[in-house]
């Protein structure tokens, strides 16, 4: 009986060492290596997976001068509060010299000069203007034409009476006391940057911007010229 039972107490001993002796595939470990794989191979799968999506989502449209100048600049034919004010002032202080003119016997003053450097603004430097630029009879020639284009017609009269007060349709016409500049007297005249990049030197370019704004902000060039006549600015 005794030799039988000594290989069942050898048995029992080699068990117990085994499940005493720890193997490297813990329940811990287990744990911590499935969630650093999640990690890696996930989060590189989701990069992966946005930067597709990114290459192949359509892209939109380019973005526009107009749209440029809105985010920049402001609307560029909305309403503007301080611009509005200097023009008011312009005019007030127009009306001055005209009742003091009368008193003195004399010439009124003539509110707009003619530029040989365009002004700057919004990232645009001043820029000397080339000799031989302004041609208002051709200006107005190009402004009848582009107001035609539109179907504004019958507004001619008031454009041409409009823009000759203003500025005579000289693209160097820069009011004396506001500051506004061009054939349709913007203030500040950086915002005809949204019709083109050439504002300063280009007819065709301030009268694009020009028929913009009085189409925005008074609906028709008759609109345009009866605040005018009314306030003294458009």
């Amino acid at each position: 009986m005794k030799e039988r039972s000594a290989p069942r107490a050898r048995r029992s001993t080699r068990r117990s060492a085994k499940a005493k002796t720890p193997g490297w595939l813990t329940p811990k470990r287990v744990l911590i290596s499935g969630a650093l794989i999640v990690i890696f191979v996930g989060g590189g799968t989701f990069t992966a997976y946005t930067a597709i999506q990114n290459e192949s989502a359509p892209q939109g449209p380019p973005v526009s001068l107009d749209d440029m100048a809105k985010m920049f600049g402001g609307d560029p034919f909305g309403p503007d509060l301080q611009a509005d004010m200097l023009k008011e002032q312009a005019a007030q202080a127009l009306k001055a010299d005209a009742l003091a003119a009368e008193r003195d016997h004399r010439k009124v003053l003539n509110p707009i000069k003619i530029v040989e450097e365009a002004p700057g603004g919004d990232g645009f430097a001043p820029q000397k203007l080339p000799p031989g630029t302004s041609n208002p009879t051709g200006n107005k020639a190009l402004g009848k034409q582009m107001l035609d284009a539109r179907g504004w017609s019958d507004q001619w009269g008031c454009l041409e009476s409009l823009w000759t007060k203003e500025s005579g349709w000289n693209e160097r016409a820069m009011n004396t006391s506001s500051g506004a500049y061009g054939i349709p007297q913007s203030l500040p005249g950086s915002k005809m940057a949204s019709a083109g990049g050439d504002w300063q030197t280009n007819a065709a370019t301030q009268i694009e911007w020009g028929l913009g704004y009085i189409k925005a902000r008074y609906g028709t060039p008759c609109g345009a010229w009866g605040h005018s006549q009314a306030k003294g600015w458009y």
